[in-house]
């Protein structure tokens, strides 16, 4: 017989927080806090901590957070779990993120994670944000990432997409052009600064994020140089794709070349075409449109052959990215079109604000596969 799922609270992202308590299987949220660099906001998260689990009907058996050690979100679920005398349980982010959407549609069975971000810390201590992963239950594994690129000028490249298209020439083997690519928008001393950053990889940390692939893509195109907010870049390439295809059905020449490798989709051939693209400042918005359809192709292709290797038959799909609409309705058509099931948040939403969701969701079975103290067994949960 299963028995219920324990009382979990989980302490959500760093970014657009929400505390989580996942009781009996329901889960209970926080108001939204924001984002944690705010001393308020992290007042308010503990605050949000203790009253949920006072509110729990059973006591709380543990307190999920991100893997990441500096957040504060981190640190409040250690020092509540000392607390209270309960383990505090690390769960990667992009693991969390598809946990989330298993939660919101009850799944049981082993899926296949397209996680698709800007940033979170993975096991190995890089930035992640492109990950293909297999997760069922609280087990998960990486199949594999994104292309990686780095990160010239570390946490400035993901504030100036022209830093993340420059990285991306470099990625292609023609670093010597960016100086006299870049030169024009930022100056020629930063952007002959960034060439010789690449080219000896000094403060050149790598990322398989999306996010900056978005960003690269934008930056190739001249749409986006710098950003003033969160996302702009991305939001950049994603209007002027949706104004292409609002007077174009397809982009007829957007064919992924192969069956994509599990370890490494590799993106640098769409920037190539990107950055040889005739007359991007008239015909960005075409171009904009075939990446996204081509990206969307080549993602999709990639989470069917990891489907076929596993023998999953649905592929979840989580993370910020898919606040994208043009990329979300087109790999959702791409996997259905590979005979799979596409799944997607719906009413919590992609990003990191239904994160605690899957954080608990997944401390909460990996407490029943536990053996208890008293046997060598896991008791299966519901």
């Amino acid at each position: 017989m299963k028995q219920p799922l324990p009382a979990v609270l989980a302490s959500g992202a760093w970014l657009k927080n929400t505390a989580c308590l996942l009781d009996h299987g329901q889960a209970r949220w926080s108001a939204l806090h924001g984002d944690l660099q705010d001393p308020a906001a992290c007042r308010q998260l503990e605050a949000s901590l203790r009253a949920l689990a006072r509110a729990a009907r059973a006591p709380v058996a543990a307190v999920a957070h991100d893997l990441h050690p500096d957040f504060y979100s981190t640190r409040i679920a250690v020092a509540l779990a000392d607390e209270w005398g309960v383990p505090a349980i690390a769960v990667q982010h992009h693991h969390a993120h598809i946990a989330a959407v298993m939660a919101e549609h009850g799944l049981d069975e082993p899926v296949i994670g397209l996680a698709l971000d800007g940033v979170g810390l993975g096991t190995d201590g890089t930035a992640w944000g492109g990950e293909l992963l297999r997760v069922s239950g609280h087990g998960w594994e990486r199949l594999g990432s994104l292309w990686p690129l780095g990160l010239p000028g570390g946490d400035a490249a993901a504030r100036e997409p022209w830093r993340m298209a420059a990285s991306a020439l470099h990625a292609l083997g023609a670093g010597d052009r960016i100086a006299a690519r870049f030169s024009p928008n930022v100056g020629p001393g930063l952007a002959a600064g960034v060439q010789r950053m690449l080219a000896t990889g000094l403060n050149c940390p790598t990322t398989s994020s999306a996010g900056r692939w978005f960003d690269a893509a934008a930056g190739a195109l001249g749409l986006c140089i710098r950003q003033a907010h969160e996302a702009e870049a991305a939001m950049a390439l994603e209007a002027a794709a949706a104004r292409w295809l609002a007077r174009h059905e397809i982009v007829e020449t957007a064919i992924w070349p192969d069956t994509p490798h599990l370890q490494h989709l590799d993106l640098r051939p769409l920037l190539a075409q990107l950055f040889a693209w005739p007359e991007p400042q008239r015909n960005a918005d075409e171009a904009a449109a075939w990446f996204h359809i081509l990206l969307a192709q080549g993602l999709a292709g990639w989470a069917a052959a990891a489907a076929r290797q596993t023998g999953c038959r649905t592929v979840c799909l989580g993370g910020g990215c898919f606040f994208n609409a043009i990329l979300r309705s087109r790999v959702t058509q791409a996997l259905q079109a590979h005979g799979l099931r596409a799944v997607s948040a719906e009413a919590l939403g992609c990003g990191d604000a239904a994160l605690a969701l899957g954080q608990a969701w997944v401390a909460a079975h990996g407490l029943c596969n536990a053996p208890s103290p008293t046997s060598r067994e896991a008791m299966p949960c519901a």
